[in-house]
């Protein structure tokens, strides 16, 4: 299986046989997975099922990020049609996305397809990955072990500003959302 990753979109395939002009088929490309990271235990599992992506920050939290925008839910089909939220700023111009991702884990960036730079991080005590896409500077994205299977991925980009922000700016926010994000979660369960 092949899998490629960008900041927004995750796609997976399987390679079919490429048939020879004689007829014969050659067997398909088998992709070995390796972690280059080993992430530690999670203090606990948040499962993300039934959950909406909306309401895991509360109104107190968003005005905390400056997200003051409302909330807008939408379904992200690069994540196997994952719950999502987007929540734009005025004041900084920038734009938080939560998704709730259950159909894999968060090991998929590790994955040395993936064709990410991904970094070892915690959040709140979570296992996470900041995950930065080679020539996409205006985004960065947290990705928070949740539970098996389950990931919650947090990005963070400039929504378009004058200035650009630069990509470590964005990553500081990112960090800063994913935070507040599992802080919503604990508080719910």
């Amino acid at each position: 299986m092949i899998v490629a990753l960008t900041a927004s979109a995750l796609v997976a395939c399987t390679p079919l046989p490429d048939n020879k002009a004689d007829g014969r088929a050659d067997e398909p490309l088998s992709v070995t997975t390796t972690s280059r990271i080993a992430l530690p235990a999670r203090p606990r599992d948040l499962p993300l099922d039934h959950l909406d992506p909306c309401a895991v920050l509360s109104a107190e939290q968003r005005t905390q990020l400056s997200l003051d925008n409302p909330p807008s839910n939408y379904v992200e089909s690069s994540f196997g049609n994952a719950k999502a939220c987007t929540i734009r700023s005025n004041t900084s111009g920038n734009v938080v996305r939560l998704a709730l991702v259950t159909v894999e884990g968060v090991e998929v960036w590790l994955s040395e397809n993936a064709q990410v730079e991904a970094s070892q991080t915690a959040v709140i005590g979570f296992p996470a990955l900041t995950v930065r896409t080679p020539g996409l500077d205006h985004v960065c994205n947290v990705e928070v072990d949740v539970a098996d299977g389950q990931f919650l991925d947090v990005m963070f980009r400039d929504g378009g500003n004058e200035t650009q922000v630069k990509q470590e700016i964005l990553c500081q926010g990112a960090q800063r959302a994913a935070e507040a994000a599992v802080t919503g979660l604990l508080q719910r369960g």
